[in-house]
């Protein structure tokens, strides 16, 4: 796992208030497994969320949600599912949301489905 910058550290910070403000229970930060990272896996009443959180200094590149392109997804999709079944979880809701950092903040639920590639 690469040292995460002070703008993803802060940003991750940020994220988590949000998600505890929109009643999120926060589960894990920071799940890493052979195929990836994912920042936060959090219960959002009866579904399990695995949240990419994507902070930009400035949209110069892009803004952040742009930044969780399709080999990104990918790569999150398949750290969820070794998660699921490690954990052993059956039986529940999944979603991918992004929270994007950039001028503003904004959760985005449902923000791609499930990508095996």
């Amino acid at each position: 796992m690469r040292g995460k910058s002070p703008l993803g550290k802060e940003g991750e910070e940020l994220a988590v208030k949000l998600l505890k403000k929109q009643k999120y229970k926060i589960i894990e930060r920071n799940y890493a497994c052979p195929f990836g990272e994912i920042d936060i896996i959090a219960k959002a009443g009866d579904t399990l969320a695995f949240v990419e959180v994507k902070a930009r200094g400035s949209l110069r590149y892009g803004s952040p949600q742009a930044a969780v392109d399709w080999r990104k997804q990918a790569k999150i999709c398949k750290t969820a599912l070794y998660y699921i079944v490690q954990k052993k979880i059956e039986n529940m809701s999944i979603r991918f949301d992004v929270v994007a950092i950039g001028p503003e903040i904004e959760l985005i639920k449902n923000a791609f489905e499930f990508r095996d590639r």
